[in-house]
């Protein structure tokens, strides 16, 4: 693209932006336009004031429109090949007539901020399909391995119509469950031979799984991916059974071959009927809603603090006390919460 076609597109993309209001937004969702969509989301991440209140109205129209939706949380550590089995998985989805959306979340560097946000050229069998749409966000700072506004943006996508809303983690490890409190079902990818077995006797991210899945089970590695398939199963009967009354699945499969992959789409509609029928689906929803709502009160008390004018200084000098030793990390904290609770 040169100098003059990037700046045309910049003008073009500047002038819509500065167009777009609530209502115009809510009807292009509701009418599945994917720019509108993504338009949405955009609003959704931005930090500006105006932008936040825009976004605010459009998630709260968007509330009647939503919940009718599969959502699935996909995690594994890096390498396993999530990309590349959503992938496979998402065109499985399209073929079953149903429409989904992936919200890929990236990694962001701690020194410059920035993400490569790559995972749409990744996907790029399932970016082409008219009923799918991937959406790449930064984590930024959240912790969870996942983006600031995942479950906002998992409203707008069910708003515009998509009965899969598949979420993919950064993939940091055990530490990675936050995405289990905004899905449904709950995925994790695993490498056989890799070392990982062993971990399967410890409590963590394992036992939140709905579903294993030992991936690039193909060649030679078929029979590693079999065999850590038992040592999985068999370290899952260790941990205390689901409330919901619901067996996790452990399951090995190839997206390269596209092998198994649509057991792995026969599983999440098991686990759907499972947990419908016996009430566990829309309660544990109910939870998730409550969750959120101080998990929300939270970010907006952080926010407040941190961009309150009058704390600005007080805050600077309380870390200077900290950092030469005159003032403990607890002691400044309690001082500035002091002063922020006094005004």
């Amino acid at each position: 693209m040169n100098e003059d076609r990037l700046k045309k597109w910049k003008e073009q993309r500047q002038k819509r932006k500065q167009s777009l209001n609530h209502d115009e937004l809510l009807a292009g969702i509701l009418a599945g336009d994917l720019q509108s969509l993504s338009s949405g989301i955009t609003l959704l991440e931005s930090d500006k004031a105006v932008d936040k209140k825009i976004a605010q109205q459009l998630v709260t129209s968007c509330l009647k429109h939503s919940g009718n939706s599969i959502r699935l949380g996909i995690t594994g550590v890096p390498g396993v090949g999530k990309s590349t089995f959503i992938e496979s998985f998402g065109q499985t989805v399209v073929q079953r007539g149903y429409k989904i959306a992936v919200l890929a979340i990236d990694p962001s560097s701690e020194r410059s901020g920035g993400s490569i946000l790559g995972d749409k050229t990744r996907m790029n069998k399932l970016s082409v399909l008219e009923n799918a749409f991937i959406r790449p966000s930064a984590a930024g700072k959240s912790l969870g391995g996942v983006a600031r506004k995942t479950r906002e943006s998992i409203v707008l996508c069910e708003a515009a119509g998509y009965d899969f809303i598949l979420i993919e983690t950064v993939g940091v490890g055990q530490s990675e469950t936050m995405v289990h409190s905004m899905v449904d079902f709950f995925m994790l990818l695993m490498l056989a031979g890799a070392g990982d077995e062993l971990q399967g006797i410890k409590r963590g991210i394992m036992e939140m799984a709905d579903a294993l899945i030992i991936t690039k089970a193909d060649g030679d590695n078929l029979l590693k991916a079999r065999r850590a398939k038992k040592e999985y199963e068999n370290a899952m009967h260790l941990f205390p059974p689901n409330k919901n009354g619901w067996i996790a699945k452990t399951l090995v499969a190839s997206a390269y071959e596209n092998y198994n992959i649509d057991k792995a789409f026969d599983i999440v509609e098991s686990y759907k009927n499972h947990t419908k029928v016996n009430g566990s689906f829309f309660q544990k929803r109910k939870e998730q809603d409550k969750y959120w709502l101080h998990e929300t009160i939270a970010d907006i008390l952080m926010s407040d603090f941190y961009s309150a004018e009058r704390l600005v200084k007080a805050i600077v000098e309380v870390e200077k006390e900290v950092v030469e030793g005159n003032m403990s990390s607890f002691e400044g904290a309690e001082k500035l919460m002091d002063l922020y609770k006094k005004e």
